[in-house]
């Protein structure tokens, strides 16, 4: 039986952490919330009181935390000083990729194998065990880190070095952003033209307007069932964390000389969104802005 700490029991932590307890691993989980404790104990994690004692004994320590600034500290403070010699270090978390080389450097440092490893699939594939994991690391650790990984994904993939998960899911999350906006625009604009929806739906789906954002993730309610267009939009990804990972996108861009123009306008309208109360909505409820279901000004 693997000994896994997992720091971080927030929408996509919780789910993680039950799917690691549910593949029959000894689960010691940390999160500054009660209820998020509370939540993982009942799914089969035994509770820390501290991150530093989640770690102590653990074989795999999971991490997945808000921002960089919280990774940072947490493995200074927390788990390296504290972890058993040895043991496999992953950060889920979507941070910066200065941050996560920064980290991995002490953790080497330190004599630990570590991976940056953010995810894709939101709250639903980090429930279902679905997540893609995109991996930063050293090669000859890939194999170890990807055993564990394994209850909570469908797909890892080693995107590189240290740093290259990072890159990997912001870069992916630019483009999510940007087609969600462009397929959201063209319903509404179907709907202006007295289009049917659910008919421009069958035809782009069948087109070369398709995309994950149209035919997995459909923003218009009806034509893919488990899409959060049908609940409200509620659960799924947040707008405040597209918008996070879009900003990310836009520092990574201007460190590296890099143009983005559409990855720039994006971040504009989802943090007017954002500004507009659509922040805890999912990202796809962008739609309603375009409908003119909210005011813009």
């Amino acid at each position: 039986m693997t000994r896994v700490a997992f720091i971080g029991l927030g929408n996509m932590g919780g789910g993680m952490a039950a799917n690691q307890a549910k593949a029959g691993h000894e689960v010691s989980a940390f999160d500054l919330s009660k209820a998020a404790v509370d939540t993982a104990a009942a799914a089969g994690c035994s509770v820390a009181t501290s991150a530093a004692e989640a770690v102590r004994d653990a074989d795999a320590v999971i991490t997945m935390l808000p921002a960089g600034q919280h990774v940072r500290a947490v493995y200074a403070e927390q788990i390296l000083p504290n972890a058993r010699p040895g043991a496999v270090l992953i950060d889920c978390s979507t941070i910066d990729v200065e941050s996560a080389r920064a980290v991995a450097a002490q953790a080497k440092a330190a004599g630990f194998r570590f991976a940056d490893a953010p995810v894709s699939g939101g709250q639903a594939g980090a429930e279902a065990g679905t997540l893609a994991f995109m991996v930063g690391c050293d090669e000859v650790d890939f194999a170890a880190v990807e055993a564990v990984i394994g209850p909570m994904s469908r797909a890892t993939i080693r995107a590189g070095d240290h740093g290259a998960g990072q890159a990997a899911k912001i870069c992916n999350n630019m483009v999510l952003g940007a087609t969600m906006i462009a397929t959201c625009e063209a319903f509404a604009l179907a709907e202006k033209l007295g289009l049917e929806p659910e008919r421009f739906f069958e035809i782009a789906s069948k087109s070369s307007g398709q995309s994950w954002s149209l035919t997995s993730y459909c923003p218009w309610p009806g034509p893919v069932p488990a899409a959060p267009s049908n609940r409200g939009y509620e659960g799924g990804f947040a707008t405040a964390m597209m918008l996070k990972d879009l900003k990310l996108a836009q520092e990574a861009a201007a460190k590296a000389g890099a143009a983005t123009p559409l990855g720039a306008q994006a971040e504009g309208l989802y943090a007017l969104f954002d500004r507009l109360g659509g922040g805890a909505k999912d990202f796809s409820a962008i739609l309603e802005l375009f409908r003119g279901n909210i005011p813009a000004n």
